[in-house]
């Protein structure tokens, strides 16, 4: 099971009270955009990482991952 720790934020008082009588849960809206912004930041970061290691698979010939992708299975 999964560990929890307190996040606050500070509103301001008529954005609360509008809340409250909206009937918003800002815990469950506010946690949904902690983990999009997330993703969204992980998906950016892989991005990166795969612009940095571009030039490096270029050097590989699709021949030499065709072998390697057959040589994996065959060892299975």
């Amino acid at each position: 099971m999964n560990e929890y720790t307190t996040v606050s934020v500070k509103i301001p008082q008529d954005l609360r009270e509008k809340i409250r009588e909206l009937g918003i849960k800002p815990s469950k809206i506010l946690r949904k955009a902690i983990e999009d912004e997330v993703k969204r930041r992980e998906a950016q970061r892989l991005k990166q990482d795969i612009e940095k290691l571009k030039p490096l698979l270029n050097k590989v010939s699709m021949d030499e991952i065709v072998k390697s992708i057959r040589e994996d299975r065959e060892n299975r």
